[in-house]
């Protein structure tokens, strides 16, 4: 189970698909520069995590 996913922003979408599929809950997604995207070598410009409600 993921509990977070850094993406890109050709590779949003399929962040927030796995997220839910894995989870099966809806994700928060937040602004974030400083990691790689875990689909490719970009930049992640969105961080994809479980709520903080949650945490």
């Amino acid at each position: 189970m993921k509990n977070e996913i850094y993406a890109c922003e050709e590779h949003i979408d399929m962040a927030m698909d796995d997220f839910v599929n894995d989870n099966e809950a809806a994700p928060e997604v937040l602004s974030y520069a400083g990691e790689k995207c875990n689909y490719c070598d970009r930049m992640a410009v969105y961080l994809v995590r479980r709520p903080e409600e949650f945490y």
